[in-house]
């Protein structure tokens, strides 16, 4: 495709710093992973983050970490990628998926209450496409209850919720850097943040094989480590994240300016920060849309076209209940080029070749 939905930065600085790391023969649980994750707790305002081999099991290890398993049942959206309840699925927690908001696509707080029963032990609230959920009324929720409350972050590097960074409400949260991320590590990678030492100190050790001494395993772990040659990698994109956040949203706001009146754009609340991961518009004739782009050499895509609670996977355990407005949006969303190396003209080809479909 001419017009690409993702491009990854690879500057002279990261291919350096991934050098540099090959050159000093330490790999593992080196000097580079302690520094990402030293700085990336720094950027978000938390007391501790804990690098992972992935997104995934950064939320792994916070299921693990606080007892989300064995029976227990959490809330989560449907809507979001299958990875923000699988880990917990693994070790035997069940996920009672409630409806979204239609505004912003993250979980609807009214409905979250409806689900909560005596075995609900966590709401995680996923902050969809880059677009923080409504933080404020789900962790008063989980209070009331005396439920843990997570951020799956894994989209939304740098975005804000009244003015504070997404990552710093919960009792943990998990982020990803899987290379169409706001930032990357250029692989899988991640890192769970918290305030909480007590749950960061357990994830630490459970990230490294259950131990703190070399040969001394305290508890079943896992070795969900990053490397670091990707941590060094980390460390170069997270001096641009500000940087690319603003061009980001640039970008929207074109997008929205030419769009607003031909299809359904995002419009960050007035407590968000857009991270703008994806920049996803609801349309009409959403297929016939995306084959016409896709004919000028529009790469787009798709966040996500089957609910969670429809996976072919999930079915085999779960019985789906109806969730209308997830099952109603998945059909008409469609994800058009972003990312921070976008040219203007670029934006407003893209933009008009959308209008030009509809006319």
């Amino acid at each position: 495709m001419k017009y690409n939905l993702v491009e990854m930065y690879v500057g002279e600085d990261v291919i350096n710093a991934a050098i540099e790391v090959i050159k000093s023969k330490r790999y593992i649980k080196g000097p580079q992973a302690k520094a990402f994750e030293d700085e990336f707790a720094n950027y978000i305002g938390v007391k501790k983050a804990v690098s992972t081999s992935s997104g995934t099991t950064a939320l792994w290890l916070i299921y693990d970490a606080l007892g989300i398993k064995n029976g227990a049942e959490f809330i989560a959206p449907s809507h979001t990628f299958i990875a923000t309840v699988t880990p917990a699925m693994h070790m035997g927690a069940k996920p009672i998926f409630v409806d979204i908001d239609e505004e912003t696509y993250t979980i609807n707080v009214d409905e979250a209450r409806k689900k909560i029963t005596p075995k609900t032990k966590a709401i995680v609230a996923v902050h969809l496409y880059g677009h923080p959920a409504d933080i404020k009324p789900l962790k008063e929720l989980a209070e009331e209850k005396e439920l843990y409350f997570i951020e799956d972050c894994a989209q939304a590097h740098g975005a804000e919720y009244r003015g504070k960074k997404v990552g710093t409400f919960g009792d943990a949260a998990a982020f990803s850097f899987f290379p169409s991320k706001v930032m990357t590590v250029a692989g899988d990678g991640g890192m769970v943040v918290t305030n909480n030492e007590e749950i960061g100190e357990m994830i630490s050790i459970l990230h490294d094989q259950g131990r703190r001494e070399k040969y001394k395993h305290e508890y079943l772990g896992y070795n969900f480590r990053m490397s670091e040659i990707l941590a060094a990698v980390g460390r170069v994109q997270l001096r641009h994240l500000e940087n690319w956040i603003a061009r980001r949203n640039e970008i929207a706001k074109t997008y929205n300016d030419i769009l607003g009146d031909v299809v359904k754009v995002p419009v960050p609340k007035e407590w968000a920060r857009h991270a703008y991961y994806v920049y996803t518009i609801r349309a009409k004739r959403r297929d016939e849309l995306r084959m016409y782009l896709k004919n000028h050499e529009i790469a787009t895509g798709f966040y996500y076209p089957i609910p969670v609670h429809l996976q072919p996977a999930i079915k085999k355990i779960i019985t789906p209940s109806k969730l209308p407005v997830t099952e109603r949006v998945v059909n008409e969303i469609l994800s058009l080029p972003m990312h921070p190396f976008m040219k203007y003209d670029d934006v407003e080809f893209i933009a008009n070749k959308v209008i030009e479909f509809y006319r």
